[in-house]
């Protein structure tokens, strides 16, 4: 089983702001794979399905985003997985606008999310970074994360959440390949 959680804040005025580039690329993995965010459960709106023998859970916390922790920690003992099944997605100002990196384990840098889920289960787990880029000079970073993506950015943005989608996709072709005999 993996949990795939992404990272973002409830409601349309953040809906397509940098801060919910999580919950887009999760939405978007929803949709390769077949599944609807239909249940709510664990502090989180949630879709179920099966994809390459594998069951996955895709997550959006519906709790503030300083408190996902609290969401991803619950789902996880809820469906008793370990930290070996939790993937993260989420945007990350000290990323390059539209790049994506993978890490297995680390720190939370600048992310709240993070922090939050770092300090209730540790460091240990995959995550996919959406890169944010830096706030112009001047600008406070919490306005700028929670700012609407402007229209010219939007295209660099929807590529960057198809290739975290496909990043996942990738992660769990690779859980579903049995070991070498």
């Amino acid at each position: 089983m993996k949990i795939i959680v992404g990272l973002g804040n409830v409601g349309e005025i953040y809906a397509h702001t940098y801060h919910n580039l999580g919950f887009l690329a999760a939405e978007c993995l929803a949709a390769r794979i077949g599944a609807a965010f239909s249940k709510r459960e664990c502090y989180a709106l949630t879709a179920h399905t099966d994809y390459n023998g594998v069951r996955v859970i895709l997550a959006k916390p519906e709790t503030l985003m300083n408190r996902s922790g609290t969401a991803v920690q619950t789902l996880l003992k809820y469906y008793k997985c370990g930290l070996s099944d939790l993937i993260v997605l989420y945007d990350d100002i000290d990323i390059e606008k539209g790049a994506i990196r993978y890490r297995e384990a680390g720190s939370a840098g600048t992310h709240n999310g993070m922090r939050d889920i770092v300090l209730k289960l540790g460091e240990d787990f995959m995550r996919v970074r959406i890169g944010a880029g830096r706030p112009p000079e001047g600008r406070d970073l919490a306005s700028y994360v929670l700012s609407n993506i402007p229209k010219e950015e939007r295209q660099l943005f929807v590529s960057a959440i198809e290739k975290a989608a496909d990043k996942v996709l990738g992660l769990l072709g690779s859980a579903a390949t049995p070991p070498p005999a």
